[in-house]
């Protein structure tokens, strides 16, 4: 009999439909699911709901289960319906009665919360490592290729001079942004609702404010309604700063496929890096940054894809909710692999020089011989209609330079202020906090 039923006379039809593929997600959760355990049965014992001797039984075999999953040796039993009971139950088998005790004040609806919070704060956190190695990289080709020319484009027509230093500078800022989205969810994700119980709370009297303390959560959920209506809310939040960051590697990956083209023809990378065709022998795919593209546009979806599994749900829990797992997990797997893989790329890219010395490119020059003439004295008004007429005779012979002093521009990039700013946020996450917290839960 599963732990939740009344009956073993369930329907499998029913079961199979209801758990779908639960138990697979589950699997990611179970040493959280131990890490809330921990927590949970130190304030029981806190508040007389457990014995020391039982506790120490207790949280040393969580101990060792997590060890085991760490290990890759966990699994959920085809019998067993969820992570949470897997763990109970092997709590129970091998200690025996004091491994009953561990669910006094919780309801499988706070412990699948507080599971699931801790599971987003740490692939948060692994998504910011990998946002900030591929920020290091940006900063680093920026300065390398501060001085080699690039057209800039307006419409997909050519605009004005740029440089492969302001292309590189421009992605590794809006990584900054993207990361200030992610720190809004993160904060949303390191609040605590173990205690909430079944949405109404309990008659024991629970500590919130002690498990609060021992899993590193920077508050609580304190109203214990609010804190699960925070299930589908909080991972609403988080998809929106999965996709921040996927908005900006899909636009990345689309400038890319562009420049790799014999069009544009900005740039290449080794032949074991692209793939060919089945007919065409000179074809040079650019089919990593194209499954990138595709694979961040899919995680842009994400949060309208959760609002509407989520719409006009009353407060209180609903099954429903069970399916944004489906959706979300694989999300993050998604995008630490494009992250990853848009840093390997980009290691091995080989940008090309003197591009703008082609003549097709000679009229990115024209604001630039506007701008000379009204430094001479001519009215802008006038210095722009005497550049349109050289362009529609033909007479229009610019020179091919360049002097941007401005912050932020072609030669001011800015970098070192734009990794500041990335730094000052990286501190605001306080990383450090949750690994003393948990750390000391371990120990």
């Amino acid at each position: 009999m599963k732990i939740w039923q009344k009956t073993t006379n369930v329907n499998e039809l029913v079961e199979n439909f209801t758990v779908g593929r639960d138990r697979e997600f589950d699997l990611q959760l179970a040493a959280f699911d131990v890490l809330g355990s921990l927590a949970h049965t130190k304030m029981l014992e806190s508040i007389g709901l457990m014995s020391a001797k039982d506790l120490q039984l207790v949280q040393q075999e969580l101990k060792n289960i997590y060890q085991e999953i760490e290990a890759g040796k966990f699994t959920i039993q085809p019998e067993v319906e969820d992570v949470h009971s897997q763990i109970e139950w092997l709590l129970t088998q091998r200690i025996g009665e004091a491994g009953k005790k561990i669910h006094s004040g919780r309801s499988r609806n706070d412990q699948v919360l507080v599971d699931l919070k801790l599971f987003f704060r740490h692939e948060i956190r692994e998504i910011v490592s990998l946002v900030k190695t591929l920020f290091d990289l940006l900063i680093k080709l920026s300065n390398q290729y501060k001085d080699v020319m690039l057209p800039g484009y307006t419409h997909l027509q050519i605009a004005m001079p740029s440089s492969f230093g302001l292309w590189f500078g421009a992605y590794a800022e809006s990584l900054v942004d993207d990361l200030e989205m992610v720190l809004a969810s993160y904060k949303v994700a390191n609040k605590n609702p173990l205690g909430a119980a079944a949405g109404y709370g309990s008659s024991f009297p629970l500590n919130r404010t002690l498990t609060t303390k021992l899993l590193g959560f920077e508050s609580l959920n304190y109203n214990v309604v609010y804190a699960l209506m925070g299930r589908g809310k909080t991972e609403r939040i988080v998809a929106q700063g999965l996709s921040a960051v996927a908005a900006t590697l899909a636009k990345m990956a689309m400038d890319q496929c562009l420049y790799l083209s014999q069009n544009f023809s900005f740039v290449s990378y080794p032949d074991q890096l692209t793939t060919g065709s089945s007919i065409m022998p000179h074809k040079k795919n650019p089919d990593v940054w194209e499954i990138m593209r595709g694979k961040c546009n899919r995680i842009q979806t994400l949060p309208n894809d959760l609002a509407l599994m989520t719409t006009n749900l009353p407060s209180g829990y609903h099954r429903d909710l069970q399916l944004l797992k489906e959706t979300l997990f694989p999300a993050f797997t998604d995008l630490k692999d494009c992250l990853h893989m848009a840093t390997f790329m980009l290691e091995n890219v080989s940008v090309k020089e003197a591009i703008l010395e082609d003549e097709r490119y000679q009229y990115l020059f024209s604001v630039e011989e506007t701008n000379r003439r009204v430094l001479s004295g001519v009215p802008f008004r006038e210095a722009y209609q005497q550049i349109g007429a050289e362009i529609e005779n033909a007479s229009f012979n610019p020179t091919k330079t360049v002097n941007h002093t401005h912050e932020g521009s072609i030669g001011n990039l800015c970098n070192e202020e734009i990794t500041e700013c990335m730094q000052d946020v990286l501190k605001l996450f306080h990383f450090e906090r949750i690994d003393s917290a948990i750390e000391k839960l371990l120990s």
